[in-house]
């Protein structure tokens, strides 16, 4: 029952955000940073969905782990090409390092389990690669830490989740090794992010706030 509450929430706030998309291309043609923002707040709500039901179901997780080692990799590389922050790359060449490594082993636990992996991102992970590849280079690394933030906060809901209640031990176990590396990337593209001013949405919350 939690879940389905948290899947309805999240999924109210994805077609808020989506809306305001499809009003800004109506208004500005073409992919502008309005609409990036609104897609990857649609992106990050939807995410929160994704986690919580990968968190109990095993091919769920097996599918999400696979397609965010992906995201995360090819984003990172693309971190590499466009950032200009000798941090930002640090923090990039750390997050491909480590999701290769977990990437390899998934493989070789979803070979066992016979569990078939995805050979390709979905459409929300393509569309936020979209979004990094449309920044400005004044706006890539605001954007990179924006969806890293919200991705590896999605990717710890799943991988805590699963490693409390999932039901196949080898991948409890794999959750459970592979979690740390995750708060650790985690804290990290936060830290740079509140360093940077580039936490937009989490500013404006703040600023509410007071």
């Amino acid at each position: 029952m939690k879940y389905h509450m948290l899947t309805t929430a999240v999924a109210a706030l994805a077609v808020v955000a989506l809306g305001a998309c499809n009003r800004q291309d109506a208004e500005q043609p073409g992919q502008t940073p309005a609409v990036n923002t609104a897609q990857d707040m649609a992106g990050a709500a939807t995410g929160v969905a994704t986690g919580a039901l990968g968190a109990v179901n095993t091919e769920a997780f097996v599918r999400d782990a696979a397609i965010g080692d992906m995201y995360e990799i090819e984003s990172s590389k693309l971190a590499l090409e466009k950032s200009q922050n000798a941090q930002v790359k640090k923090a990039a060449e750390m997050i491909i390092a480590d999701h290769t490594a977990s990437s390899a082993k998934l493989k070789t636990i979803a070979a066992s389990l016979n569990v078939t992996l995805p050979t390709e991102m979905d459409e929300r992970r393509k569309g936020m690669m979209d979004n990094l590849r449309a920044a400005s280079a004044a706006d890539f690394d605001d954007r990179y830490l924006d969806q890293q933030t919200a991705a590896h906060h999605e990717a710890l809901l799943a991988f805590n989740g699963y490693r409390e209640a999932g039901p196949d031990a080898q991948l409890k176990q794999f959750a459970a090794e592979t979690a740390p590396r995750l708060e650790t990337h985690a804290k990290l593209v936060t830290s740079l992010d509140r360093e940077s001013g580039a936490d937009d949405a989490t500013g404006a919350n703040a600023a509410a706030k007071n």
